[in-house]
């Protein structure tokens, strides 16, 4: 029984985590959309912006729920933990999406007089990902907790480090919006998208060294991980890989590549996601609470386990059916509001 134990947990591990890397990824170059929004003043700029992800974005959002209900489900000692101590850079970023998604559906019936929809989708945008940094650096900081429950204040979250981590990825969206546009759209648009995303990723890579460092300088356990022998062997080729791939993406900018970048900015943030699972498992609430103590029993788990698996293909291919029907570039006067 012990050993189906492990099983069950270590699966919805990988579950979750597949969720989450799926969410960032997916959703986080619509929102990186919304966040390159006040480089680009032209109306017809914008509305090609939006019409790129516009049949995208509502399920994209659809991994969220999974991350989230399957944290709640699967390890629920870690959810009562995690919400009251992040409590509210969640609620901002749940109204953020909100006010994203609101202006999506009401951009395109408000025009000409759509300047608040506009900045609803700007705002919305750069403060969810701002929120979803925050949320991962105070995660990262470590949650104070005592007899199973949060101990700590509604502000413990906040911290320089939190802070870098929510600018960091405002920075890592607009990188994937801005490779998105290049492999989306024509002309001007997509050239001036091209020279924003060699920026982005200089600062991307600058923001991943920054943290990488920041962590294993600040955290014992985590400098042991990457830094022990044999440890620092093992693990030598996640940097390796993830210059190749930023060289990549670099390179193929630069020779006028549409699609690659694309795909070598996805690789980027798999990259990094890898990394923090690699310091910090089988921690799931740093810098104590593990996903073995964290876990529901497993009648609970093996019970949604079921559901969950029944409906990964269903949504793996409506995903793939959506990007499938909507490939190609996005041309002036193409819509799908």
């Amino acid at each position: 029984m012990e050993d189906v134990n492990i099983w069950l947990t270590m699966a919805w591990t990988a579950l979750i985590g597949v969720a989450v890397c799926m969410y960032v990824v997916a959703d986080g170059f619509d929102l990186g959309v919304g966040i390159l929004f006040p480089l680009f003043r032209e109306e017809e700029e914008r509305d090609l912006m939006m019409n790129s992800v516009a049949p995208f974005w509502d399920g994209n959002e659809t991994w969220l729920i999974l991350g989230g209900g399957g944290l709640f489900v699967a390890f629920p000692l870690a959810y009562s933990i995690i919400m009251p101590a992040l409590y509210l850079p969640v609620i901002v970023m749940l109204l953020a999406l909100v006010f994203r998604g609101v202006a999506f559906e009401f951009r395109w019936v408000a025009k000409p007089r759509h300047a608040f929809w506009d900045m609803s989708f700007i705002g919305g945008s750069t403060v969810a990902a701002f929120c979803q940094g925050l949320i991962l650096g105070g995660l990262l900081d470590g949650i104070a907790v005592e007899n199973r429950s949060f101990a700590g204040g509604p502000w413990d979250w906040i911290s320089p480090f939190s802070i870098f981590c929510g600018v960091s990825m405002v920075v890592g969206y607009a990188l994937l919006g801005a490779t998105w546009l290049v492999m989306r759209v024509e002309g001007e648009l997509a050239e001036r998208a091209r020279g924003l995303a060699e920026k982005l990723l200089i600062a991307v890579l600058v923001a991943m060294v920054v943290v990488s460092l920041w962590t294993a300088l600040s955290w014992e356990r985590i400098s042991d991980r990457w830094f022990a022998f044999p440890n620092i062997l093992y693990l030598s080729p996640v940097p390796i890989i993830t210059a190749a791939v930023a060289y990549l993406a670099w390179r193929k900018l630069r020779t006028g590549s549409d699609a690659i970048p694309f795909v070598a900015s996805i690789g980027l943030f798999v990259l990094g996601f890898i990394g923090l699972a690699v310091s910090n498992l089988p921690v799931l609430v740093p810098p104590s609470v593990t996903i073995w103590e964290a876990a529901a029993v497993p009648s609970s788990q093996l019970f949604m386990l079921v559901g969950a698996v029944a409906l990964l293909p269903l949504i793996f291919g409506y995903t793939a059916f959506v990007y499938y029907t909507f490939r190609g570039k996005v041309r002036p006067g193409e819509g799908y509001h």
